[in-house]
């Protein structure tokens, strides 16, 4: 693979979630389309999900239900596309979701490897491929691995000190052809490269069996931007989601 038929199969793929074309999301201009959430799009999108909001740096394309096109359209329309992820202008979109028992939600940036600048890396410690999770499905874990969806953890790479697991990359085949790798390393080993060689290990396996490995954070969770940065990954698009005001009332609980 390349570093443009990997952008090409995210393209792709943000396309089949968003109801529209992949050139679509290359576009200088806003772009609005009909939600319609189908069993390609990525396995951890919730039912409830009332709306998306993507821009791989061109534009902001949207897919919303139809009762919050009107609104969600003037909103893309009316701000500069890197505005609408960002206060002050989302707070314009969520005070006018709220009237309709909407809020937004989830906020993220995601990364794809960078081929000229992903390699393995070496923490000191040694590191073994894993395909069995059973007994690991542990809160330490519980960025690498997902027990709600514990059928899509297909592969991980675990970094070991006389025996003990000490740091676990694992990703989950979240659609057909896209692999997402979370990480976690245990409090006392971190800060030594162990995040690091775990996610690039894990990025170059991912890749040798045909699959492109992408990588989530939250803008605010630095470590993990710069664990992706420095395993060989590259911010490729970000993401919002628009949820029922119920849904996020019971996350902030």
């Amino acid at each position: 693979m390349t570093n443009q038929e990997i952008l090409q199969i995210a393209l792709a793929q943000s396309a089949r979630e968003l109801n529209c074309a992949p050139e679509d999301l290359l576009r200088t201009e806003p772009v609005l389309s009909p939600l319609r959430l189908g069993p390609e799009a990525r396995k951890y999108y919730k039912p409830a999900t009332a709306g998306l909001l993507v821009s791989y740096g061109s534009n902001a394309a949207a897919s919303v239900r139809e009762d919050l096109g009107e609104l969600v359209g003037e909103f893309i329309h009316k701000f500069q596309f890197y505005h609408c992820f960002e206060p002050p202008n989302l707070h314009w979109l969520d005070e006018r979701l709220s009237v309709l028992g909407q809020r937004v939600c989830f906020l993220s940036e995601y990364y794809l490897p960078d081929l000229e600048k992903l390699r393995p890396l070496s923490c000191g410690y040694p590191l073994q491929i894993l395909t069995d999770f059973s007994g690991l499905y542990l809160p330490q874990w519980s960025n690498a691995l997902c027990e709600e969806r514990r059928e899509l953890d297909v592969l991980g790479v675990g970094a070991y000190e006389g025996g003990r697991l000490i740091g676990l990359a694992g990703c989950s085949a979240d659609c057909a052809n896209m692999w997402q790798i979370g990480v976690d390393v245990l409090p006392e080993y971190r800060r030594r490269g162990v995040a690091a060689a775990l996610t690039s290990r894990l990025a170059l396996e991912v890749l040798a069996r045909g699959k492109v490995p992408f990588y989530c954070s939250a803008w605010s969770n630095l470590p993990s931007v710069r664990n992706a940065v420095r395993s060989g990954f590259v911010p490729a698009w970000v993401e919002l989601s628009i949820q029922p005001a119920e849904l996020i009332a019971d996350m902030n609980q």
